[in-house]
């Protein structure tokens, strides 16, 4: 290759694995949504065996890069394949903002009989008048009324603690760079905690919104996009937060230097995505 040598792995079996374990996890997934029994049994395994993957896939991947095998044509392999994986995963959130918008800017006015829509009003839903969100729950009221979340209270709890959390990042961050490795791990102990201290304020806003304001995915296009989204980016903080963790453990292990800290690179751009999406999220799904 020109430029220099390229480390080409051994053989790996860690896609096949990490293959069936997301096919496992969402075959479970999707019974535990529809009430099957094995639901949960297969969710379990599922997630056990993407658990196995990531551990074993890291390790590897850590051996490698520790043994001194991963040189610049390496690095930028990786840095590459990392802005691809972001990019990707841009348009994986403007699928389900893109939702959201359609229903509520264009679907939902049509069907109130603007622009084009009267005719459509007339034939499908002549009583419809377009709020949002429509707490009546259609027509048949299926799965009865609900309450919307606010933008205060654990929403705004929640945002503040990301945007905390990409500021110790990026101080973790400049720590590494100047070969502070202790420095980096202690304010990625506080990112990992901000991290986690999110996670469970969300589970206590699913509680509140199921138990309190009948706030469910049965409660029509607001209530599935609001859980789409949201739920979406709370699996991509959870594996943020573990992405973090595990960069603060090799740090308080000595793996890093000033010049070779990609695996934190790559964390830090993750996190600050996550960041990122969560601002429109707490825009377009709570606040407006």
């Amino acid at each position: 290759m020109a430029g220099g040598s390229y480390y080409v792995p051994h053989q790996a079996k860690w896609p096949i694995v990490g293959t069936i374990g997301l096919f496992v996890f969402f075959v479970g997934f999707a019974n535990l949504l529809n009430g099957a029994s094995i639901g949960p049994t297969v969710l379990a395994g599922g997630t056990a065996i993407l658990v196995v993957m990531m551990f074993g896939w890291f390790g590897d991947v850590i051996r490698e890069s520790e043994g001194g095998m991963y040189k610049k044509n390496e690095g930028m392999s990786f840095r590459m394949g990392m802005g691809w994986f972001i990019f990707s995963e841009v348009f994986f959130f403007a699928a389900f903002f893109g939702a959201l918008f359609y229903a509520r800017q264009l679907a939902l006015p049509w069907l109130s009989g603007e622009g084009a829509g009267a005719t459509t009003q007339a034939i499908l839903y002549p009583e419809f008048s377009f709020t949002w969100p429509n707490t009546a729950n259609g027509p048949e009221a299926i799965g009865g009324q609900f309450e919307a979340m606010g933008a205060f209270g654990l929403p705004l709890i929640n945002t503040l603690l990301l945007l905390t959390s990409g500021v110790t990042c990026t101080i973790a961050h400049h720590a590494i760079k100047e070969g502070k490795r202790k420095s980096m791990s202690m304010w990625l102990l506080a990112t990992v905690i901000l991290g986690a201290i999110f996670l469970t304020l969300q589970v206590e806003e699913y509680a509140h919104a199921y138990n309190e304001l009948n706030l469910t995915l049965e409660s029509g296009i607001y209530g599935s996009t609001f859980f789409m989204l949201t739920g979406f980016h709370g699996f991509h903080v959870a594996m943020g937060t573990l992405m973090l963790f595990i960069v603060m453990i090799r740090g308080f292990r000595g793996h890093f230097t000033a010049e070779n800290h990609f695996a934190f690179e790559a964390s830090a751009w993750y996190w600050h995505f996550v960041d990122v999406v969560w601002l429109g999220l707490y825009v377009f799904v709570y606040w407006l």
